[in-house]
């Protein structure tokens, strides 16, 4: 289940309920350190990232709670699923996020996990301020406004 992105990449996973939960402020691209294996597991494309978020820690940052399953062929050298992953950023971004989250309150929410044009695994974070219960409602709302619509326009045309 690797789908195609834009630019050329092949999307491993995806937190969609991110978009929903949180209001998205900025975007950024960072790299994942991972081990062989890790790397085998993610191109079979099972990985999940639904419940993880970043951290900040001693001026680096890390990717915590994320899913990447055992690779099945490996044997004792094998990683461990859910161990925390650094994240690979410019010193200047990781102060940026590390302010917008102690200042602001705000969170680090993964995004997607895709594999660049040059097959290095990229993984997409958000700085994000969660939503209310009647932020998520209209969000909804505007959601099947514009399903609905679609649907009028199609059945005049």
């Amino acid at each position: 289940m690797v789908k195609k992105t834009e630019g050329g990449g092949k999307i491993i996973a995806e937190n969609r309920r991110a978009r929903y939960n949180y209001a998205i402020e900025d975007v950024t691209e960072a790299g994942l350190m991972l081990t062989g294996t890790e790397v085998k597991s993610l191109r079979t494309g099972k990985a999940n990232i639904a419940d993880s978020y970043a951290s900040y820690e001693d001026g680096e940052m890390w990717l915590i709670n994320s899913y990447i399953p055992e690779y099945l062929q490996a044997n004792r050298f094998n990683h461990e699923p859910r161990r925390r992953r650094k994240l690979l950023l410019k010193g200047r971004e990781i102060v940026r996020m590390s302010q917008a989250v102690a200042r602001d309150g705000m969170t680090l929410v993964p995004l997607k996990l895709y594999f660049n044009d040059r097959g290095m695994a990229k993984l997409e974070i958000a700085v994000a301020k969660g939503k209310k219960v009647h932020d998520k409602r209209e969000t909804e709302q505007k959601r099947d406004w514009q399903r609905q619509k679609a649907r009028l326009l199609r059945e005049q045309s």
